[in-house]
C-alpha cells in the first residue's frame, strides 16, 4: 500500500457488548457498525464501521470471556503503519516499550502486533496488505476535517519530551509548533509528512488513566453528539472545550466503558 510510514491507518474499537456498541456509536457519530460479525481468523466477532459515505472507519471487537479475563478492557486503539512490524517493535523494545501481543500475519490483512511505548500507552504496528485491484490504496480513516472519521490523535505521556524524541525516531513525525499549558506543560503537536496528525502532552495531574492514546472522531454537531451521548448511557467526561479556530472537543465514555474523544462544530439553531 503507498500509506507514508508513521500514518494512523485504522482505529479499532473493543467492546464487551458488540449490540450495545453498534446502537450508541451509529447514534453518537452518524455510523453504520455492521450489525453481524465478518468471518476473519479464529472465529473472533469482528465488525467493519461504516461512515455514511461508504467508507471504513475501522472495525469492531467483541472482547471474549477469556480475553476479558486476561485483562481485555473496552477501549480504542490506534494502528500505525510501519513498514516493518518486526523491526519497529524491535526498536520500541530496546527504547523500553514492551510487546502485548507478538506479531502476526493475516492473510489479506497484513502484519501486525500491540505494543505499548515506554511509560505504557498502547498501540498498533501495522504492515497492511493492500488490496488486490487496489495495490496503492491509502487509508482515510484519518482526516483532518472530516466528520465520522478520526481527527485528532492525543498522546497524554509522563515524560512527553522522550516520548516525542521516540515516537519521532520510529515513525518519522516532527513537533510543528507548541503551546504552553501552565502548569500542565506543553503541548506538542506533531505531523506526519506534512499533515498534523495530533499532539503529544503531560498525562494530566490527579488523571487515573494513566499514559494513553486518546483519538477524537468528528461529529456534525458536538451538542446534538453530546445529547446523544447521554441519551445512549454513556458519559459526558468534561464539558465540551474551544479549540482555536472555533471548533469544540470532548471526552466521552460508552456504555461498557470505553473512553474516546469527539470533536466538531457547534451548531446554533436559527
Amino acid at each position: 500500500m503507498s500509506d507514508k510510514r508513521g500514518a494512523f491507518i485504522w482505529y479499532e474499537l473493543t467492546t464487551t457488548n458488540p449490540d450495545g456498541a453498534k446502537s450508541f456509536y451509529d447514534s453518537v457519530i452518524g455510523w453504520d457498525i455492521e450489525p453481524c460479525s465478518s468471518a476473519i481468523e479464529g472465529g473472533l466477532d469482528y465488525r467493519m464501521i461504516r461512515r455514511s459515505d461508504g467508507g471504513f472507519a475501522g472495525g469492531m471487537l467483541a472482547l471474549s470471556a477469556e480475553m476479558v479475563d486476561c485483562g481485555a478492557k473496552p477501549g480504542w486503539f490506534g494502528y500505525i503503519h510501519t513498514p516493518d512490524v518486526d523491526a519497529t517493535a524491535a526498536a520500541l523494545v530496546a527504547s523500553g516499550g514492551k510487546i502485548c501481543d507478538s506479531a502476526r500475519t493475516v492473510e489479506g490483512v497484513g502484519r501486525f502486533a500491540m505494543v505499548a511505548d515506554p511509560w505504557g500507552a498502547t498501540f498498533y504496528l501495522m504492515d497492511p496488505a493492500p488490496p488486490a485491484d487496489d495495490p496503492d490504496a491509502e487509508s482515510d480513516a484519518f482526516s483532518v476535517d472530516l466528520p465520522q472519521h478520526v481527527r485528532w490523535n492525543e498522546l497524554q505521556s509522563d515524560d512527553s519530551v522522550s516520548a516525542a524524541t521516540l515516537y519521532g525516531d520510529l515513525f518519522g513525525w516532527v513537533q510543528e509548533g507548541e503551546m504552553e499549558m501552565g502548569p500542565l506543560g506543553t503541548y506538542r503537536f506533531i505531523a506526519n509528512d506534512g499533515i498534523g496528525i495530533g499532539a503529544i502532552c503531560n498525562t494530566m495531574p490527579g488523571d487515573t488513566g494513566g499514559p494513553r492514546w486518546t483519538h477524537y472522531i468528528g461529529v456534525d454537531d458536538i451538542d446534538r453528539a453530546v445529547a446523544a451521548v447521554v441519551a445512549g448511557g454513556g458519559e459526558v467526561i468534561d464539558r465540551p472545550q474551544e479549540l482555536p479556530g472555533g471548533e469544540f472537543s470532548v471526552d466521552i465514555r460508552d456504555p461498557q466503558g470505553g473512553t474516546v474523544g469527539l470533536v466538531g462544530p457547534r451548531k446554533i439553531a436559527e
